[in-house]
């Protein structure tokens, strides 16, 4: 199965494959390493390459050093469709709207759903795609070099298309043959990708260590900043041993579909190339990890997990933002613990209350709404109630203690909520069967069973029988009900 074909009959026999299993050791937390806030980047293949402009455009003044992506396409492609994701975004079936995904762009940025686009005119792109690559075609990557030179300088965009390169990550000494499009989908091609990528973000390296490593491979938990949402309990991060005692760049890997922990061992962890390169040039690599529950062990770049996937707001996006900003963080300021039991109730067309138990010691606690702080005072009790929010939208947000000095403590694990449909009612409802909702784009099939897009809610048995009524209460966000 190429590693970003979602082909949902075959998904059940794609989940009888024997997956390798590493032995149980226990995670610790993401250490925080007062890493550069000034030199951190991403990159991705497949549908990490879709997630790396993903965080790279809605995280602009994060990701300041800029995106390296492989075989992934332009910002917001999709546009909540899985039609749009296997047909344009991948095969280029039609015609990619680069213009309208611009615009969208500048109109989330606007509204402050994503960062100002001007952060990006001066960060840096690297762009992969090989000639042998039929899953995510040359003609997306094309429209991404487009849709990126909106935004970034010319002269800051390197796009390399001349290899015979099947759907994979290429490395220079490891993997299949170079056109091969199978797992583990790593393929050796005699170039090495992943230092023309760190090369073109962070300018001339130093020669890559090809003996044994001197930093460390560490397995820590992701659970503190999502549970569920497609994301495993784990992910990895390599520390370079300079960066315990100096201030190092950020760069986080972000694997392609079918490639997570579970299903590929430590191959994409370890043997991309990235390490080598890391460890003579002091940064620090995060490799964060999906779960089998996510869709084709894919991270979200259409929507099946989350309607505001491509926004800050973003569940798996609010999650790697705060693992980058756990790693740049210094550890200093307040030593209070993260708040337990967060947790979201009372949603209404335009409020949520968020909850959480208390901290000894605490003063006080702040809010955060997709990474930015709602509330303008101090939160002195237990819950909160956000306001100003739209309807059938679903947002995340974390709660951080406060000292006697109001100091912010550890971020708390993030709790998503959806708001309710407008009380004014309206809406379009559609009543179609189950197999007609997925083809127009309303609902999709997974194991053999359909999902409301948005919602999530569950719609029975995937076929022409099963008849639902869907209402529309916002973009690509259906519920089950009536007009």
């Amino acid at each position: 199965m190429p590693a970003m074909r979602l082909n949902w009959k075959g998904l059940a026999a794609a989940a009888a494959m024997t997956v390798a299993a590493h032995a149980a050791t226990a995670a610790v937390p993401l250490p925080a390493l007062g890493a550069n806030p000034a030199e951190v980047s991403v990159s991705g293949l497949s549908a990490g390459g879709f997630a790396a402009v993903q965080l790279h455009v809605a995280y602009s003044a994060t990701f300041k050093r800029g995106a390296g992506v492989v075989a992934g396409g332009p910002y917001y492609c999709a546009e909540g469709s899985v039609l749009n994701a296997t047909g344009r975004c991948m095969t280029h079936s039609t015609s990619i709207p680069v213009s309208s995904l611009v615009s969208t762009t500048n109109s989330w940025a606007a509204s402050g759903a994503i960062d100002p686009v001007s952060n990006m005119s001066g960060s840096k792109v690297y762009m992969f795609s090989g000639t042998s690559d039929n899953t995510v075609k040359q003609p997306v990557m094309d429209d991404l070099k487009t849709y990126y030179q909106s935004f970034v300088p010319a002269a800051n965009i390197v796009y390399k298309n001349n290899i015979g390169a099947g759907h994979a990550m290429v490395t220079d000494d490891y993997g299949s043959a170079c056109s091969t499009t199978a797992a583990p989908y790593i393929n050796n091609c005699g170039f090495d990708l992943a230092g023309e990528i760190l090369t073109q973000l962070y300018g001339p390296l130093s020669p890559r260590n090809n003996g044994t490593l001197g930093g460390t491979f560490t397995e820590f938990n992701q659970s503190e900043f999502i549970t569920g949402h497609g994301v495993a309990a784990t992910g990895w991060i390599y520390v370079p041993q300079a960066c315990t005692t100096t201030s190092c760049r950020v760069h986080l890997v972000l694997h392609g579909c079918k490639q997570n922990y579970t299903d590929v061992g430590d191959q994409y962890v370890k043997k991309t190339g990235y390490n080598r390169w890391a460890d003579t040039n002091n940064i620090i690599l995060i490799y964060p990890q999906t779960s089998t529950a996510a869709t084709n062990s894919c991270w979200d770049w259409w929507g099946y997990d989350n309607a505001n996937y491509a926004k800050k707001s973003g569940p798996q996006m609010v999650a790697l933002k705060a693992m980058v900003d756990r790693v740049v963080s210094t550890g200093g300021g307040s030593s209070l613990p993260a708040p337990t039991g967060v947790g979201t109730s009372g949603a209404t067309s335009s409020s949520m209350t968020i909850a959480w138990t208390s901290v000894s010691g605490a003063s006080g606690y702040n809010v955060y709404r997709g990474g930015s702080q709602v509330n303008s005072a101090a939160v002195t009790g237990t819950s909160y109630t956000d306001t100003g929010l739209a309807p059938s939208t679903s947002y995340s947000w974390t709660v951080a203690a406060l000292d006697a000095n109001g100091a912010a403590g550890a971020m708390s694990a993030a709790a998503t909520g959806t708001t309710s449909a407008d009380n004014g009612g309206g809406g379009t409802c559609y009543t179609a069967s189950n197999y007609t909702h997925t083809i127009a784009g309303r609902a999709y099939a997974l194991w053999g069973l359909t999902y409301a897009y948005g919602s999530g809610q569950s719609m029975g048995l995937w076929n022409i029988y099963a008849i639902t009524t869907l209402k529309q209460t916002g973009p690509n966000y259906y519920v089950i009900g009536s007009c």
